[in-house]
């Protein structure tokens, strides 16, 4: 029997392969729709994932304004700020930030649900949502991913 065929492959920058994805975030719920994003870009989706590799693809996520949250969340949920100086804690909740920046909705919640490392941010660096319908990666020619 031949155990050299049993030897695990590491994945590495020159071994992956990245594609292009478009989601359209239209009546998406945001939690479910970050936490498939956020699998997608760490690679969780590939059969060679690495935890300590950058597997994932690129997301391109459009309509963000057409979000949707569960139960009470639009009024409840509250997005807090904070500048480091005394009294310079704010918070906004999701229907007035959903409004006034639809995108940064959709970037917090799928940056909290990748690693808090050096790893991490370059994952949050292969995410682009735009709030309208339309993106400026056409030249990616990306595929049209729904869930």
């Amino acid at each position: 029997m031949n155990t050299l065929s049993f030897k695990t492959k590491s994945a590495n920058d020159a071994y992956v392969k990245r594609d292009w994805y478009v989601i359209d975030a239209t009546n998406q719920t945001v939690g479910r729709m970050s936490a498939r994003i956020a699998a997608i870009l760490r690679g969780k989706n590939k059969p060679y994932y690495t935890p300590h590799t950058d597997c994932g693809d690129n997301i391109i996520v459009i309509n963000a304004e057409k979000v949707v949250f569960t139960g009470n969340k639009m009024n409840d949920k509250e997005y807090l700020t904070y500048s480091g100086y005394p009294g310079g804690q704010k918070g906004e909740i999701a229907k007035d930030l959903l409004k006034r920046r639809p995108e940064v909705v959709i970037e917090r919640a799928v940056k909290g649900m990748l690693p808090k490392n050096r790893l991490g941010r370059a994952m949050y660096k292969k995410l682009f949502v735009y709030a309208g319908a339309e993106h400026p990666h056409a030249a990616q020619q990306p595929k049209s991913l729904t869930f």
